[in-house]
């Protein structure tokens, strides 16, 4: 078995364990590259056979970046995120901004209130809404976390 057959196989075999989106794929298969040979001819040889499997894999419906958004807003929207974190999460796995503002805009416009809830959520779990702590402390893990200034002093009051 030659090295773009070992490509392609590993690259199905990834796809049936993790959810990806096609720039995070082809992140993986390079990886996997440098771990099958040290010889530059035959490493840039398999680097331009990625396209071609990420092509393939994209016609036989094993990767969409669309399905993959919209399951990864849902399991963070589950996980109480903000759309802050959602939006650079999606960016940090290569996903185009086009795709990223489409689909938040989609799970966002069914409810208003869902950033509020995420972050009342999320307060309740970090136990933020104990009077114990610093005002301004509790203020600062909600913005690292994502949330805007006036939905955190909202939900901390």
């Amino acid at each position: 078995m030659d090295n773009k057959e070992k490509l392609l196989k590993y690259a199905i075999y990834y796809l049936s364990k993790y959810s990806s989106s096609k720039k995070n794929l082809e992140y993986i298969l390079k990886k996997k590259i440098r771990r099958l040979s040290d010889e530059k001819k035959v490493r840039f040889d398999l680097y331009n056979e990625i396209n071609k499997i990420i092509k393939k894999l994209e016609n036989s419906n094993l990767i969409d970046d669309v399905i993959f958004t919209e399951s990864k807003i849902k399991f963070l929207l589950y996980q109480a995120k903000s759309k802050n974190y959602i939006r650079q999460y999606l960016l940090k796995k290569g996903i185009s901004k086009e795709i990223i503002n489409e689909q938040i805009s989609l799970h966002y416009d069914d409810s208003q209130n869902i950033e509020k809830e995420n972050a009342l959520k999320f307060a309740k779990k970090k136990k933020l809404l104990d009077d114990d702590k610093d005002y301004e402390k509790k203020l600062s893990k909600m913005a690292r976390a994502g949330f805007s200034y006036e939905i955190s002093k909202e939900i901390l009051k």
